[in-house]
């Protein structure tokens, strides 16, 4: 079966993710997901784009962030893709929750927080941008499928 795929394209703007939020319940009823998945998704993609709206840019243009959602039950694939700041996250350190908060560096829970959540994340560098590849597999079986 191909997979379906959906694409929402948002400015690097932290007001967008009122928007990203709504397509992901969107996604979550046409593809049904179950709420804990569908708040884990938003995390992570609230998490990854922050960063990306932070810390990608120095200018204050306008730039364009496209995300990719693909699914095939059970596996759900999220691309993020920017032309923004080269940056791997997938080569930051793994964070240790077990120190006080004061003893933590600044930073990394959002990486954290990735990983925490998702089955897979890569990073790759492509013709200037920056493109986060996030899996997971939901765990379900829709109803299309029982049906088949």
């Amino acid at each position: 079966m191909d997979p379906e795929t959906r694409v929402l394209q948002v400015d690097n703007n932290i007001d967008e993710l009122s928007r990203i939020a709504d397509f992901i319940e969107q996604l979550a009823g046409e593809w049904s997901f179950q709420p804990s998945l569908t708040f884990q998704l938003n995390l992570v993609l609230e998490e990854a784009f922050a960063n990306i709206v932070s810390y990608g840019y120095d200018d204050v243009e306008v730039h364009r962030v496209e995300i990719l959602f693909s699914y095939s039950n059970p596996e759900l694939s999220i691309t993020i893709c920017d032309d923004g700041h080269e940056y791997d996250p997938t080569q930051r350190a793994e964070l240790d929750i077990t120190l006080p908060a004061e003893e933590r560096p600044v930073g990394g829970l959002g990486i954290y927080l990735i990983r925490k959540f998702m089955d897979s994340v890569e990073y790759r560098r492509i013709d200037n941008k920056n493109y986060l590849i996030l899996s997971k597999k939901t765990g379900i079986e829709t109803a299309r499928n029982e049906t088949l």
